[in-house]
């Protein structure tokens, strides 16, 4: 018999920001990664937030740093691990533009840190 965990916290994009307080009650404790000002009002453990960033040619210098979605999503790992929030056992991204759904999948798929804590919840 095999098994298989995945222990990294899942991660689900969500359509529009009305879905938010819905998604929150739903299920078990979130974290919300906000595009842009995070919504007013939300009873999450913690909330963060990011700018999408635009980049330039593909490997300048300038660029070669990591997006704001990946850094937003280091932040609230380390709320999470170092007990400066609740610990929460998913995250809800409210992304108000396809940039800034496209930077966290862009994130997920290709920044090594963010995937190796975080993944595409299943559904």
């Amino acid at each position: 018999m095999a098994w298989s965990i995945d222990a990294r916290i899942p991660l689900t994009v969500l359509p529009d920001a009305e879905a938010l307080a819905g998604a929150l009650a739903a299920a078990r404790p979130a974290a919300v990664l906000a595009e842009g000002e995070p919504p007013a009002g939300t009873a999450a453990l913690v909330i963060d937030s990011f700018l999408p960033t635009v980049n330039h040619a593909v490997g300048c210098a300038c660029c070669a740093g990591r997006s704001g979605a990946a850094i937003a999503l280091d932040r609230l790992f380390q709320s999470r691990v170092r007990g400066r929030s609740g610990w929460f056992e998913r995250v809800l991204v409210v992304g108000a533009s396809p940039a800034g759904r496209a930077e966290v999948e862009y994130a997920l798929a290709h920044d090594p840190l963010t995937a190796s804590r975080f993944r595409v919840a299943p559904g």
